[in-house]
């Protein structure tokens, strides 16, 4: 039976773990009790592991690391998210992180497989065999999966901060870290994601220095427009003048912006051959 599956079934089932994770989460919260992190965190995890055999497939048929639609982007954006989240998401002690984290990655995988015209044109070996733009873009990538933890932490300090405000201090919003807790976290994402976009950069650019006819201008002003402006966020974050809920909701903005961008990326992207969509189920 599972020799039958094709890459885009395995991310449909990856998806509904993420899904039932979230809906697990709801379903405590409506009845007044806390998210069960270990059960969340094991649903996440074995969608985390059909994806990751969903993508792992793509990246052999493509022959390369799969990222060459918008459909492959936010997927791998998702993978990336749930990546860090299995990796340190324990750390930050926070079981509603977990319930944030399923709803991320079930909204961003259940849209870009509800839209088949993302998947209409897969681009095979567009790295032409260099290892260097393949780990820039892979790079990149796994930086917004950074920015989308930070998005989900600003958005739970956003929570906290309204709780406190409005003195709703009981429900769910006492799963929440406290808001000096999440304001710490939400720096050190910020300060991760731009290293590793900065990491990103400095390797293509340094291929590009070698190579200036094949810099996809385009690209080069999109992703750098993204590095710039989480750049100034952290500047002014760390300079004080950027605080509690105005530094929560730019990053928050940022995301937003940043799963945007990917669109230009896509669409700056030499034009390919369209190929037969595989199956939907």
């Amino acid at each position: 039976m599972f020799a039958a599956f094709t890459d885009r079934s395995w991310l449909w089932v990856a998806a509904g773990f993420y899904l039932a994770g979230f809906v697990l989460g709801t379903f405590s919260l409506l009845r007044g009790g806390r998210p069960s992190g270990v059960a969340n965190y094991v649903l996440i995890l074995v969608g985390y592991v059909l994806q990751f055999a969903g993508l792992g497939m793509r990246g052999h048929a493509v022959g390369g690391t799969p990222i060459g639609n918008t459909f492959e982007l936010f997927q791998f954006t998702a993978w990336s998210a749930i990546t860090l989240y299995l990796l340190i998401g324990v750390t930050f002690r926070s079981s509603l992180l977990g319930y944030f984290t399923s709803c991320l990655a079930a909204v961003l995988t259940l849209v870009s497989l509800a839209i088949p015209a993302w998947d209409a044109t897969r681009r095979a070996h567009i790295f032409g065999g260099n290892p260097w733009i393949e780990l820039h873009a892979s790079l990149a990538l796994f930086s917004y999966g950074v920015f989308a933890l930070l998005a989900l932490t600003s958005i739970m300090f956003l929570a906290r901060n309204y709780s406190l405000k409005s003195k709703h201090l009981g429900g769910w919003f006492s799963f929440l870290p406290s808001i000096l807790d999440l304001d710490h976290i939400g720096l050190r994402l910020l300060v991760a994601g731009e290293a590793i976009l900065t990491a990103s950069l400095a390797v293509i650019l340094a291929y590009w220095l070698r190579d200036m006819a094949s810099a996809d201008i385009a690209k080069i002003f999109t992703t750098v427009a993204v590095w710039a402006a989480y750049a100034l966020a952290l500047g002014l974050r760390l300079g004080g003048r950027l605080l509690a809920k105005r530094f929560a909701w730019t990053c928050l903005v940022l995301f937003v912006l940043a799963l945007i961008s990917l669109g230009p990326v896509d669409a700056s992207r030499h034009p390919a051959t369209p190929t037969a969509v595989a199956a939907k189920s």
